[in-house]
């Protein structure tokens, strides 16, 4: 780990060992890894330089890192998976440089991040296949009946179309109820995902510590 001397001679005042943070099994997660990952979160969010992290957001990452790591172990892609999880994350680096108004700054940002184009684009094709794998897992479980799509339209969908749009005719239920069905499934998924998440880190011995 950083920060500890060779041979296990005595640190120096000097010297600032990378606490860990939080641990799936034997993997350790340090405080420089949960720092990486707001500066990568960031920098998906083209907010380069990124602000001084929070307490509150530094637990977040830490968390996230967690839980992405938990689910990096249920996986098990083919080849076709790792394909199309390279060409999605192809696309989203593109996107993301063109997040950047000039290209020097996104340059400037890569380089100051730590990481390649390559290294980027890795670590891109990891979070597709990891979406891929929860939509696989718990979308045929999340997707909503007829009767929970019709709720949401009267109760939702008119009153919010109607305070954004003047009290104008609404489209009918027929036109948007595909666009319903995705947003009702993808609160389903995130619910279904938080409790899998749980059940999944007792079995990965997953322990979190304070910063």
């Amino acid at each position: 780990m950083a920060g500890i001397a060779a041979g296990g001679a005595v640190s120096t005042a000097a010297e600032t060992l990378d606490r860990v943070v939080a641990s799936i099994g034997h993997q350790a997660i340090t405080a420089s890894d949960v720092e990486q990952e707001y500066r990568f979160e960031s920098f998906l969010d083209a907010q380069w330089p990124p602000p001084p992290p929070t307490a509150a957001q530094l637990a977040e990452a830490r968390d996230r890192l967690t839980d992405q790591i938990v689910l990096t172990l249920e996986e098990n892609p083919g080849l076709a998976d790792r394909a199309e999880s390279e060409k999605s994350a192809a696309l989203r680096l593109d996107a993301l440089r063109k997040q950047y108004v000039h290209p020097e700054d996104y340059e400037r940002a890569v380089k100051d991040l730590g990481m390649s184009e390559s290294e980027l684009a890795a670590r891109l094709a990891q979070e597709e296949l990891i979406l891929r794998l929860i939509d696989q897992r718990l979308r045929p479980a999340a997707t909503p009946g007829d009767d929970a799509i019709a709720d949401y339209y009267r109760s939702t969908f008119l009153p919010e179309f109607q305070k954004k749009n003047g009290g104008a005719a609404a489209p009918p239920l027929s036109e948007v109820a595909d666009q319903i069905r995705e947003i009702l499934t993808q609160k389903r998924i995130n619910a279904l995902l938080d409790q899998w998440i749980e059940e999944l880190k007792p079995t990965t011995n997953v322990r979190v510590h304070t910063f």
